[in-house]
């Protein structure tokens, strides 16, 4: 029964044929990864230096890679062919079943294989003497030299038998995390038609890369991908830090293994031995002969003291302040022949003299980080072979997060317990309990973690994987950008485009200006030899102003009839939502406590929980209060609220939710209490102080000037993203507010606090360019004012004629749902959108882009506003760092939640902002041991049921974000129930109606 080859397969069998003279019949292919096997088969066994030569002679002339490629057909078009790195002949006789001889063809390097065969013709022709021939130079001298193909070919030979094809390719690798000077990634793609599995190939490949001593290469980065799919399956990080420097790193420890193996380097060229000790603070360094011809020859004293000294000098060796030097013969027993001692830095320096276990008990990071790294690498070789096994520390309250990562992840058993005694037995001050995780190097989530606590801590719920763990530093940037880079066109110059710009808005004014003229409402200006228009001109000025004059009027009349005939008898001023129902005994008028009450069938919350009209009573307490308005409406209803509810609890709340309207409509205050309560803390006083438009500038006045010492609350809940930190746009928001009386009247009370004296927030508050202009922009505004209603009838009427002209607009197919100031997110609410007397906007409506977008425009990331000249170092920034500020004086906990965002929003614009955030934030959180950064933006990008729009969310959504919150443990919830008589929290809201 016959075998039907594949094309590919066949065409190069055919070519095979041609090349040697065998017939087709007896010619197999097998391409296994990198490699192309050919075995030939006669009824004689095919000469081998004859079939060699005529095999090369084609091989010279063809290209595999192209012959290979070119017959692809059905399934095979979709994939990309490997490249041929070598080629594996082999020659037996039909009926035998293995072949007689087997030649190796490296395809870089053919002249020196045909050289060979010619020689080994020759030679087989008078002796029958194997060749000498050209020297081949192999693989791994030429991978050395750091040439991406070359490294290729190298991997190969390991990784073709497994049917596995290797890239290779070379990136620049700049990261501010490091501080590895090396500044280049090596990429080693792989493809295979399965997925193997990485504990198969990861020692091996790491052991082949380390053993080429690669310099200026930081890691490797190794990414399977199954042939057909678009994204790698598995990433795996290689440590190609050189042996010579992981040797000095521990060396600088005192490590006497490390000092040893450095020393017999340096000693290698007097042919010395070394043999190395540590008693005390001294070390005891034996030099003896390298090799037993000699066994009387001693190295010399002045050379080996030399060499010793100046390289003990230059590492410094931590705890180790001297030490002595032997010279002495072969003989183990022999006495020395010569001595001397040398004094080391440490001997100087008192940092230098003490131990690296009090180092590390005091909490010296990098003196535990060596302790554990070297604890868990006992075997140096295999350390120095594959890289080892790596270790992260994060500190964190009084938790200490340990991330152990290597090719192969480390095993539980295998390094629990070890760092575990450790760390119990350092001591170490303000550490409680310790997490250890392990991984395997590349991946981004942990395979196990243990936990375990020395002394009894608050905390019940378990501790998730901290920041460092779920996203290091150096797997943000695993991701290749070949995409991206190939989307850009290599011919397209920054002339070419300013041409094309320039001339598609020349053509564009040029059809406008055309369009004006043919309205004979504008004449041509004056050229450049005219100095007076023609009279012709003079007369159409005057026709069209005389009209334009009188239209204007009568549209004003026209406008005051109709305002005066629909204007109804109430003033505008009166509030026309219903009053809130009177006080009551009954506790469920505004939250319910029945499991049915809080999901219906869809496993969702209900769709309108009676929490209570919190807007008609904001309205109503906003216009009682002696505070001016800030021109932002939501902002004086949400602080009058919150007013009413100091005055009913008696205390400011445990909890306070702000930020812009992301914080309004995703974080749920209910919610979040009741999962704090079954988590088993006591009820929590929590409010939603969310604001529209609320950037980090509103926030940081809203704190630090709004609300008195005695307001604020013990934890502070930020919920934004990063638009809210862009100084790069207008902050419309805070310059409305910066330019009201209400801003003006917050300072005065400042300053009156302060029995007239400044303080640095008030100086800081008054310096602002917003409060420079606001008196000036006051004046002119009320001189217009004045002057405007004098002249037109309409003018002190056009809230009325605007939202009359609004009401109409809706009429009209198109316009009303396209309005972009009824869809804008941070728009002044509906009044089908109230808050509850939490201050939480809940809203039903759930994101549907099929439908969502047939009434919003999309609006990708670069034309987005609120990414506009993207920046996060300026005026936002500065609000932050005195936020930050503020909080640790006064002993505030601050917690930033990045909040959900669906996929429809994080277009590629967007995602690298986002990232960009990201990283800002995480540097802060570094930086600031009372500042907590939560990163929830990818917590369900594909579930739009969780949002209202693509970049908020719902009350489903807001719901889940408060459970993941309430059971987040890096959230200090430490709130201890104040003991001023506080009643429950169902009491507390059913005397809030007014």
């Amino acid at each position: 029964m016959k075998t039907v080859l594949p094309d590919t397969q066949q065409s190069l069998a055919q070519w095979v044929s041609q090349a040697t003279g065998i017939n087709t019949f007896g010619v197999k292919i097998r391409l296994l990864g990198n490699d192309l096997h050919i075995l030939c088969e006669a009824v004689e066994c095919p000469q081998r230096w004859q079939m060699l030569s005529d095999l090369l002679r084609a091989l010279q002339q063809t290209d595999l890679d192209a012959l290979t490629k070119a017959n692809q057909v059905g399934e095979t078009q979709n994939r990309e062919q490997p490249s041929i790195y070598q080629v594996f002949v082999y020659g037996r006789k039909k009926g035998e079943q293995r072949p007689r001889w087997c030649h190796r063809v490296y395809l870089n390097q053919i002249d020196r294989h045909l050289e060979q065969v010619e020689k080994a013709l020759v030679k087989v022709n008078r002796s029958q003497i194997e060749p000498g021939g050209a020297l081949i130079v192999s693989n791994e001298s030429l991978a050395r030299q750091g040439k991406p193909e070359a490294i290729a070919r190298y991997l190969s030979e390991t990784l073709s038998p497994l049917g596995i094809d290797v890239q290779v390719k070379v990136r620049p690798h700049k990261s501010r995390f490091s501080q590895n000077p090396d500044n280049f990634r090596l990429w080693v793609f792989c493809q295979s038609a399965y997925s193997p599995d990485p504990q198969l190939i990861a020692e091996p490949v790491a052991a082949k890369l380390r053993h080429l001593n690669l310099t200026g290469y930081g890691d490797a980065i190794i990414a399977n991908q199954v042939q057909g799919e678009s994204k790698p399956d598995w990433l795996l990080r290689i440590d190609l830090t050189p042996p010579e420097r992981m040797l000095k790193e521990w060396s600088r420890w005192g490590d006497v293994q490390a000092i040893s193996r450095l020393l017999a380097q340096e000693l290698s060229t007097l042919q010395a031995k070394v043999t190395v000790t540590l008693k005390d603070t001294t070390l005891h360094i034996f030099c003896s002969p390298a090799s037993s011809v000699n066994p009387t020859y001693v190295p010399p004293k002045q050379r080996c003291l030399e060499i010793i000294g100046k390289f003990l000098e230059s590492i410094a060796p931590q705890a180790i302040t001297a030490a002595t030097v032997y010279g002495q013969t072969q003989a183990v027993n022999d006495t020395p022949t010569w001595i001397d001692w040398l004094s080391l830095p440490a001997k100087e320096h008192p940092a230098l003299a003490q131990p690296v276990l009090e180092l590390a008990s005091c909490g010296d990071e990098p003196a535990i980080l060596f302790l554990i790294e070297r604890l868990l690498n006992p075997n140096l070789d295999w350390r120095l072979k594959t890289g080892g096994i790596r270790v992260l520390l994060s500190r964190r309250g009084d938790l200490l997060h340990i991330m152990c990562d290597a090719p192969i992840c480390p095993q539980r058993k295998q390094v629990v317990h070890p760092i575990s005694k450790l760390i119990r037995e350092l001591r170490i001050p303000g550490i409680a309990g310790i997490r250890i995780y392990g991984r395997r190097a590349g991946s981004k989530e942990p395979f196990w973690n243990y936990g375990t606590d020395f002394q009894a801590r608050d905390v019940i719920v378990p501790e998730p994987t901290p920041e460092f763990a779920a996203t290091s530093a150096y797997v943000q940037e695993l991701l290749p950008t070949d995409n991206a880079e190939a989307t850009i066109r290599p011919d397209l110059t920054k002339e070419d485009l300013q041409t094309f710009v320039t001339t598609t808005i020349r053509a564009i004014g040029d059809r406008i200006r055309q369009f004006l003229l043919s309205s004979q409402l504008f004449a041509e200006s004056l050229t450049p030899g005219q100095t007076t228009y023609p009279s012709s001109n003079y007369l159409t000025l005057l026709v069209w102003g005389t009209l334009g004059i009188l239209l204007t009027v009568q549209a004003d009349w026209l406008f005051h009839y109709v305002i005066t005939q629909t204007k109804p008898n109430t003033p505008l001023t009166q509030v026309t939502s219903p009053p809130p129902p009177p006080p009551t005994n009954n506790p469920d008028q505004f939250t319910t406590n029945s499991p049915s009450a809080e999901f219906n069938a869809s496993g969702f919350t209900t769709t309108n929980p009676p929490r209570g009209n919190g807007t008609a009573t904001a309205i109503l307490l906003a216009a009682r209060s002696p505070i001016p308005t800030f021109n932002a409406r939501q902002l004086d209803e949400q602080l009058a609220l919150y007013k009413q509810r100091l005055q009913e609890w008696g205390n400011p709340p445990d909890v306070l939710i702000i930020g812009s309207s992301r914080a309004l409509r995703g974080v749920d205050p209910d919610a979040l209490a009741k999962s704090l309560k079954n988590q088993g803390y006591s009820q929590l006083n929590i409010f939603n102080f969310g604001i529209n438009g609320a950037t980090a500038q509103v926030v940081d006045f809203i704190l630090r000037q709004v609300l008195a010492q005695e307001e604020l609350p013990k934890m502070i809940i930020w919920a934004d993203g990063a638009r809210a930190f862009n100084s790069g746009r207008d902050d419309l928001t805070f310059n409305a507010i910066a330019a009201s009386p209400g801003y003006q009247y917050v300072i005065e009370q400042a300053i009156k606090r302060n029995q007239g004296e400044q303080t640095s927030d008030t100086a800081e508050l008054t310096s602002q360019p917003a409060k420079n202009h606001s008196n000036s922009y006051q004046i002119a505004n009320n001189w217009l004012n004045e002057r405007f209603s004098n002249l037109f009838a309409t003018y002190p009427h056009r809230q009325e004629l605007k939202r009359l002209i609004t009401d109409q607009i809706k009429f009209f197919p198109g316009l009303g749902a396209n309005n972009p100031a009824s869809n804008s997110p941070d728009s002044p609410l509906a009044a089908n959108q109230t808050v509850d007397f939490d201050g939480f906007l809940a809203l039903s409506d759930r994101f549907n882009p099929s439908t969502y977008y047939q009434k919003h425009p999309r609006v990708p990331g670069n034309y987005d506003n609120d990414y506009k000249s993207f920046l996060l170092s300026g005026q936002q920034d500065a609000a932050l760092q005195a936020i930050l500020q503020f909080a640790n004086t006064q002993k505030i906990s601050l917690v930033f939640v990045n909040m959900p965002l669906s996929n429809e929003y994080l277009d590629q614009y967007r995602t690298i902002h986002e990232q960009e955030f990201q990283q800002y934030m995480l540097q802060i959180a570094s930086e600031n041991s009372h500042f907590i950064f939560r990163d929830l933006s990818l917590l369900f990008p594909t579930q739009n049921q969780f949002f209202s729009d693509p970049s908020h969310l719902n009350q489903y959504g807001a719901y889940e974000v408060s459970k993941k919150l309430a059971t987040d443990p890096m959230i200090p919830w430490k709130i201890k129930q104040r003991e001023s008589g506080i009643g429950s929290r169902e009491s507390g809201k059913k005397s809030q109606g007014i």
